[in-house]
């Protein structure tokens, strides 16, 4: 029992969760510059960007993420002939799949503004640049960031997803400590006890403040 509460397990762990953070905060920051151009695009006038960004969103979501983590990590690489990574191939994954749930949050915030706003503005004498950036953005950007922290919520759960593509990120790491204590019975259950505590750590303050936010500005 004390080797297995050990600093070492506990350093060991922490490296995990950094891979697993690492992993989130790249793909989210891939999904928000991406996510918020495609959601821009899909809300223009034109039914064929609006279709190609329909098209490729029910795509990406009928397709389990760990069918699209093997098609990038295992046919990617033979088809290109390039190694990426089990890192990479998640990052790579979770980007285009955050980019267009962001997408989709984008445009449904985008178009559950009213459109007495725009009149409102058009009254005032603004222009469509000026009615965007003062009036319209501000109040979409309320509506889309407690669903943002939620779609970040969802990607850090989702990177348990790696370690089948052999990411060392924190399951993949707790799996080997407990194969490193087989012979003690309750490793698995200390071990996955406390990753459960460590994505509860990290995801909870997440879902409350996502809250805070949605009746803050609701």
């Amino acid at each position: 029992m004390v080797d297995l509460l050990s600093l070492n397990t506990f350093y060991r762990l922490w490296q995990g969760l950094f891979i697993t953070l690492e992993i989130s905060v790249i793909s989210l920051i891939f999904t928000s510059v991406f996510g918020l151009i495609l959601g821009i695009i899909m809300c223009l006038k034109n039914p064929y960007t609006y279709a190609l960004c329909r098209f490729g969103l029910e795509f990406v979501r009928v397709m389990p993420l760990l069918v699209w983590l093997f098609i990038v990590y295992f046919g990617f690489s033979r088809w290109l002939n390039i190694n990426i990574n089990s890192v990479n191939s998640t990052i790579i994954v979770f980007s285009i799949w955050g980019s267009l749930e962001m997408m989709d949050l984008v445009r449904s915030s985008l178009k559950s503004i009213p459109k007495h706003q725009y009149e409102s503005a058009a009254s005032l004498g603004l222009n469509t640049r000026q009615t965007y950036f003062f009036i319209i953005i501000p109040q979409a950007f309320a509506r889309l960031t407690p669903a943002s922290i939620n779609l970040l919520t969802r990607m850090i759960k989702s990177t348990t997803f790696a370690y089948l593509i052999g990411a060392v990120e924190l399951v993949k790491v707790g799996q080997q400590i407990i194969e490193l204590h087989n012979k003690n019975d309750l490793a698995p259950f200390i071990i996955y006890g406390l990753i459960f505590f460590i994505y509860f750590l990290v995801c909870y303050p997440l879902s409350l403040y996502s809250k805070k936010l949605e009746k803050k500005w609701s």
